[in-house]
Order: C-alpha cells, then structure tokens, then sequence
C-alpha cells in the first residue's frame, strides 16, 4: 500500500510503553462502565477490553470508594499479565482524592483533568495547580479535556462579554466553539507554567455534533503541537453512534490530525462493552492506517443470493478470525494483514476472490453448485457440498501456518501507513 497520510507534527507524550503521537501509530482508547470501587470486576472488564484491542483504558475516579481501589485495580490486572495503562477519569472533586489516596495517584498512567469541573475562580486555579503538580511529580501524562457541555462558564461569560462589546460581533455559536479551543489551549499553558512539561500533555475538545466537531479540531490542531485526543463527547447508540463517530472522525484522521481514539457508544443493555474497541480499530483499518485482525470482505447479497449460505460464512469467518487474534497475534506476526473474501455469486465474486489473499466465491441460488477458491489471486481448489465451510476455513488456518509462521513470507509483513511529519 502507497497511499500516505501526511501527519500533524506533534510532541511525544509516553504513556507507560504506549506512545502517543509524533511518529506513533493512532492508539485505540476504551472506558470501563463498572463502578470502580468494584475491583474485581473493573479489573475483568479492563482485561476484557485490553484483549478485544484497547491500548489504553479509562476508569471512573470520583469519590473515595473508587479512589481506594484504583491501586488493587492496578495489582490485579498486572497479576493477569495485563499491562494496559490505566487512566483515572477525575471530575469535580479529583484533587481532594489525589490527596487522599496517594496509591491512586501513583498506580495510574495518566490522569483525564476537565478544566470546566475543577472549580470556579481562585479556588479553581488551586485545585487545577494540585492536580498538575500531582502529575508532575508521578512522571504522569495529563489530558486536558474540554467538552461542550461543562464548558468553563467563567471562560465562555469573559469572551461573550468581549464580543458583544466588538464591532464585527461574531455568532454566540462560533464564540461557543472558540470558548473550548481556548478552555484547553489556556489550560494547557497553566499546566505547563506549573512545571508540567509539554510531553506530558495530550488535549482534547470535543463535541456531539459531526460538523461541529471537525470544525473545532481543525482550528485546535492548527494552533498547537500537542497529541490530539479525538471523540465524540456521546455518539448514541447502535448504527448512530458507529455512523455519527466514523463521519466525523475519519474526516480528521484523512487530514492527519488525531493520536488517540475513543468510540463513545451507548451499549445496547446486556452488550459487551468491547464494541467500541472494535469500531474504533475498523475505522483505523478500513482507511488503512492501522492493522488490527484479518478482515473479511463480503458482498451484500443480492436477488441471485437468496440463499444465506455466503452470508454465514461470511459471519462465521469474520467471528473465527477475530477469536484467534488473541493466539495468533503472537504467534503469527503480520496476520492481522490477512484479507479474505467471501462472495456470493459469479458477477464479482471471482474478481474480488482473486484479489485477496484468500477468496471463495459461492455460487449463487440456482447456479450450479460449486465453488472455486482463490488463494494468491491463483485457483487453488473447487468446493462442493454441505462440508464447505469446514473445507475453506482449514484452507484459512494452512494459509496462515504457511504465510505467517516461522520462515513464512509474510511474516512481520505490516501495513501502517508511513508517518510523515515534514
């Protein structure tokens, strides 16, 4: 792959063994929905995501409960062998509980500072100084997040009261959108003058709307070098919030301008909370920056494909692939560059079959049936029968043991985009 993505310059800001931005890939970010003075199953569910892809997870700090347990959080992941930093989400109250529990401050990686929920005037500042030197004197990273709806009031009033006073008076709406770009900007400068060096500090301003959003981090990423933390404040739930999060995210990253992602979906009740992991990794993959699992392409069915033999097979493979990822990913480096096709027909399915690593096209309701496998972009095998699916998907695993394991040649085979920063 040719294509390259020229990149916005950025200070390196390492979080643990993760870096973020400057040369660094896009890092995947998820938040736990447990309540955090749950040890045991905030722990579980950090593991859990950490296994689906997230390379960073988001805990709730807000009271003392919580505070307590962050470090046992902590302990208990590195007793599963799960090294993903955590960071500590704080509102309202964050400074009193780093005070208090100094193992909370320690045992995490980063800590997430809301500049419109510190606090209001002198002893705002206070508290948003305590934060910061908290950080600073832990070697901690800090992201300074500014969101829409608990903006700086004080801020927004200061810069209301100048516009109105100017003579080319702007829409309260655009001063509202410069009000978060300052909020953070502004921020980050105090935080800096306290003694937290810039690589230390990732920002982020964000916003529920898709063009809003957009609008915002292209002025945000033209006015500093700071790593940029993209995300809808709420995507929704279901195709909405997958669609409302792609739109506008893909948008940015196309421009180079984003470090870390976090998909922001309402869980359907019940759900795994992975799913945001899992969107967030295919919208790196689709548009080719990141390399995370096989993927599958399918065709979506049509009058000739009445049958659903295709379609699960399609879901059978895709679910098949991703479940091995947690083996394979060790064992077979560069299988996450794999690409299989499962086509549904003859119009397209021998072309987009021989254009993949390996590709099957089944035969459509009524055609003959028999169905011709591609491997290499050569036909390697013709299937037939009620044994096909079994038959492809051992096709699958030798193509993967061959190309991918030891002295295979595809093996460490990568696909990231290259990152330019000049």
């Amino acid at each position: 792959m040719n294509t390259q993505i020229l990149r916005r310059p950025t200070h390196q800001v390492q979080i643990d063994h993760v870096s973020v931005g400057l040369d660094s890939p896009v890092i995947v970010q998820s938040m736990t929905n447990t309540d955090t003075a749950d040890a045991q199953a905030t722990a579980l569910q950090v593991k859990e995501l950490s296994e689906a892809g997230s390379e960073m997870v988001r805990i709730t700090v807000n009271n003392p409960e919580s505070a307590a347990k962050v470090a046992e959080i902590r302990q208990r992941l590195d007793d599963m062998g799960c090294n993903t930093p955590l960071i500590g989400d704080f509102h309202f109250n964050g400074e009193r509980l780093l005070a208090e529990f100094p193992d909370c401050a320690k045992a995490l990686s980063k800590y997430r500072i809301n500049p419109g929920n510190v606090g209001k005037g002198s002893k705002g500042d206070e508290k948003f100084a305590f934060l910061i030197r908290t950080a600073a004197e832990y070697g901690k990273a800090v992201r300074i997040g500014v969101n829409w709806g608990s903006l700086d009031q004080s801020l927004a009033k200061r810069m209301m009261d100048a516009n109105l006073a100017s003579a080319n008076p702007k829409t309260p709406e655009e001063i509202m959108k410069e009000a978060l770009i300052v909020s953070a900007l502004e921020s980050a400068q105090k935080a800096v003058d306290l003694g937290l060096p810039e690589n230390k500090i990732i920002l982020s301003c964000k916003v529920s709307a898709v063009q809003d959003l957009i609008q915002v981090y292209r002025e945000l990423a033209a006015r500093c070098s700071y790593p940029l933390h993209l995300g809808l404040t709420e995507a929704g739930m279901g195709s909405k919030g997958i669609v409302a999060s792609t739109a506008a995210l893909s948008v940015l990253l196309q421009e180079g301008i984003g470090d870390t992602i976090r998909i922001s979906l309402t869980p359907e009740p019940g759900a795994s909370r992975t799913k945001e992991v899992v969107v967030a990794q295919e919208i790196l993959q689709t548009m080719g920056l990141r390399s995370f699992t096989p993927m599958v392409t399918a065709c979506p069915g049509c009058g000739r494909t009445t049958s659903t033999v295709f379609q699960e097979l399609a879901r059978d493979i895709q679910q098949y692939l991703r479940d091995q990822m947690a083996v394979w990913r060790l064992q077979y480096p560069g299988v996450e560059n794999l690409n299989v096709a499962v086509m549904g027909c003859v119009v397209n399915g021998p072309g987009e079959s021989k254009l993949a690593d390996i590709g099957i096209s089944l035969p459509g309701t009524g055609e003959t049936p028999i169905a011709p496998v591609y491997v290499d972009g050569e036909r390697k095998v013709t299937l037939k029968g009620d044994n096909m699916a079994a038959e492809f998907l051992a096709i699958v695993r030798e193509y993967v043991e061959v190309n991918y394991g030891e002295g295979g040649k595809k093996r460490d085979c990568r696909r990231v985009i290259p990152i330019r920063t000049t």
